[in-house]
């Protein structure tokens, strides 16, 4: 039998020992979601019961880099119950309607500089102390997010508008306060239980037309962070499929730099994009569009494709003789543009891999 020396015991033990000291000594440390040894961040849905809510707690449960911490269902609505978690947890994330978000947002302690909120209503996107959650808006933002305590999150109809003209925007071929059009069609789960219940029904309109009053919410923020600075005349629609979304942009040559093309513009956007993880620039025109069976029976652009993922796709179809072009955005109105944005934003607020529990 082998003898193993007094020192070579010791120095053993010793490092052993050393092996299994935590890697992070505090409970909120940002972390690499691979370690081991690292601790949960605890996450708090206020408004988990909701649609956006409920998508969210899908596509956080079953992750082992964070612990998602939930009231009694009976005191879901209870202020004290409410402030107590929001504080508790390194994240929150709000899917409540605009007044309930602000009441929660100032539950927040004084002295409490560590826990971020994520808000989905409407309540604080164009709020110079918030930033807005759309990482793929330019180099900085991903940044910005990276650091910050309050982010809001972009509405679907204008994650898909501002997707398609703040890079041209930015890239000199769309000119500041241009009147644009944005039409849209959404499934009807971005209107909530009660317009899912309707749907879902044999009672309703087979396909419903909305917003006549050109005062829609999400109009501010697609003319602030588009940079165009005017509001569109927006036409949102909803018809009878549960999820999905395209946002289209119809466009004429005279409104842009002198001497665009399609391809100009389609190169635009592919700069703009390299490199994205989620947001994609499809082939130039309907041909090519049509060759790589993106348009379903060979001429349609299907809105519910992206169910269930945090993806958006853009497309350009230019008709350069008729100095004309249409700009589309197909997302999931649950996903890019809302739950699936929540995550992605939680997990560059984290620190951790924007992918990480997305598809």
């Amino acid at each position: 039998m082998k003898i193993v020396s007094t020192a070579c015991v010791a120095l053993l033990l010793s490092a052993t020992a050393s092996a299994f000291v935590p890697i992070f000594s505090s409970t909120t440390t940002k972390m690499d979601s691979t370690s081991l040894w690292a601790q949960k961040f605890k996450v708090f849905i206020d408004g988990e019961a909701g649609t956006t809510g409920l998508q969210v707690r899908q596509r956080l449960e079953a992750r082992d880099d964070l612990e998602i911490i939930s009231p009694p269902s009976d005191l879901r609505k209870d202020e004290a119950t409410r402030k107590k978690y929001i504080n508790e947890a390194d994240a929150v994330i709000l899917c409540l309607p605009d007044a309930a978000s602000i009441e929660a947002a100032g539950f927040v302690e004084p002295d409490n500089d560590r826990t971020v909120i994520i808000d989905a209503s409407t309540a604080f996107r164009v709020d110079e102390d918030w930033v807005y959650g759309f990482p793929e808006l330019s180099k900085e933002q991903r940044e910005a997010l990276s650091k910050s305590k309050r982010i809001s999150n972009p509405g679907c109809y204008p994650t898909g508008f501002i997707g398609l003209t703040r890079p041209l925007v930015d890239a000199g071929i769309l000119k500041e306060n241009t009147p644009l059009t944005v039409n849209a069609i959404s499934g009807y789960s971005g209107g909530g239980k009660a317009l899912m219940e309707l749907f879902e029904n044999d009672d309703h309109e087979p396909w419903s037309g909305y917003g006549f009053s050109l005062a829609h919410k999400h109009l501010p923020e697609m003319a602030k962070y588009s940079r165009l600075g005017r509001k569109p005349i927006f036409q949102p629609q909803i018809a009878t499929f549960p999820q999905g979304m395209v946002v289209s942009v119809p466009l004429h040559y005279e409104w842009l730099a002198p001497g665009t093309t399609g391809e100009k513009i389609h190169q635009a956007l592919s700069k703009h994009y390299e490199g994205s993880k989620f947001v994609s620039v499809m082939p130039l025109g309907e041909s090519n569009i049509k060759e790589a069976g993106l348009l379903e029976r060979g001429g349609f652009l299907r809105p519910d494709t992206l169910a269930n993922t945090n993806k958006m796709e853009m497309f350009v179809f230019p008709n350069d003789e008729a100095q004309q072009v249409l700009l589309c955005a197909r997302l999931d109105n649950l996903g890019k543009g809302a739950s699936g944005a929540a995550v992605q934003n939680l997990n560059i607020a984290l620190g951790i891999d924007e992918t990480t529990g997305l598809e």
